[in-house]
């Protein structure tokens, strides 16, 4: 019988998750031809293991094991597209959504009522649950802030349990920027043209295993995949953060050396090199933190970036004082010779390192039945 249904579940850390989470999806979908389809980012506690484990007795559970790489939206986007079931479902792993509500949205996309059905806690009827008020006020915020770049009115643009149309996917799966952990807002935001948003109420459960996993990165994340719906398409959002980046530099480098030339009495060239030198390191590590949170180094990786870093932004320096004088000796006013040298630096800088050293690791995925 052809597949019906794929319920793609992004796990990290989730073991004890796994078989409860199907016994709960065997009830709840009685009559539908239905698969569960977990993506792990291999997992430390064995999730991957324990899923296969399972498979090899249900053929309704199938594994997709990413190795290199992390990211909730990207691996909700890699399990929608190895599913070749018309509808398909998002749902975390931690037992907090509620799977009986999986039917009714499944009903409103077979009678063509909307492209997506979200699953809400704050229209009449939802609730967070035991949701901390903390984490209550942090969602019902970004939620407003997520109206921003939306084609359709929707109570909880911040939900990760939704189901949608295969076709309305593969109709936004090119602009989908895959950043972050809100996979919902992306997909919403990405429409062409006004998107059919149903929603459909839930109580939010409290988590049984595991730990959350929001922390401020996460909120980070969420506000750069809000600028890169906003104007992503004029500039990347990843050159913002870069040039932003570089102007903490700036500071820090005037901080030194003023430290160590003004008050230490150290000779300006050896006190000017330091600084530079000091700007170019908080650069690097701030831009591995902020600008390629996805792409983090750690380890030995971490060292070679930095030196690759060090002779990127090196060569960017002299780009960006030869283009500047090229210009000045040219009739350029100082202020825009000024401005254009340090933008052509900047594209240097900021397209050498995306290249070499923060350079994307190639994609490797383990599958299973």
């Amino acid at each position: 019988m052809p597949i019906d249904l794929t319920v793609v579940v992004p796990t990290y850390n989730e073991r004890e998750n796994v078989a409860p989470l199907v016994g709960l999806l065997d009830k709840a979908l009685e009559g539908v031809a239905w698969e569960v389809l977990f993506v792990d980012d291999d997992s430390p506690d064995g999730t991957a293991d324990a899923v296969r484990e399972l498979a090899s007795r249900d053929v309704r559970v199938r594994c997709l094991q990413r190795i290199g790489r992390r990211g909730l939206s990207s691996a909700c986007i890699e399990g929608i597209m190895a599913s070749a079931a018309p509808y398909v479902a998002v749902m975390d792993a931690d037992l907090q959504h509620d799977e009986s509500v999986l039917p009714g949205m499944l009903e409103k996309l077979r009678t063509d009522a909307a492209d997506v059905v979200v699953g809400s806690r704050y229209m009449g009827g939802g609730s967070t649950g035991e949701l901390a008020s903390g984490r209550v006020w942090i969602s019902r915020v970004a939620s407003a802030l997520g109206q921003l770049v939306l084609k359709a009115r929707v109570s909880d643009p911040m939900s990760g349990f939704f189901m949608l149309q295969r076709v309305y996917f593969d109709r936004v799966a090119h602009d989908l920027s895959g950043k972050g952990f809100k996979i919902l807002l992306d997909l919403l935001a990405s429409g062409r043209r006004d998107v059919r948003v149903a929603e459909l109420p839930y109580h939010m459960r409290a988590r049984q295993h595991g730990d959350s996993k929001l922390d401020t990165m996460v909120v980070w994340e969420y506000l750069v995949l809000i600028a890169d719906k906003l104007f992503g398409r004029y500039v990347p959002v990843r050159f913002v953060l870069f040039v932003g980046v570089g102007m903490t530099g700036v500071a820090v480098h005037l901080l030194v050396l003023g430290l160590l030339h003004r008050l230490l009495a150290v000779d300006f060239l050896v006190a000017q090199a330091s600084a530079t030198l000091f700007a170019m390191t908080s650069n690097y590590f701030l831009n591995n933190v902020f600008t390629y949170h996805d792409q983090r180094l750690y380890g030995a990786a971490l060292v070679r970036g930095l030196a690759t870093f060090y002779l990127a932004c090196s060569i960017g320096a002299v780009i960006s004082v030869e283009f500047a004088t090229f210009l000045f000796e040219r009739s350029f006013p100082w202020f825009m010779a000024g401005f254009f040298g340090a933008i052509a630096g900047a594209v240097w800088n900021y397209a050498v390192t995306a290249t070499f050293t923060w350079r994307a690791t190639r994609p490797k995925s383990v599958a299973g039945k």
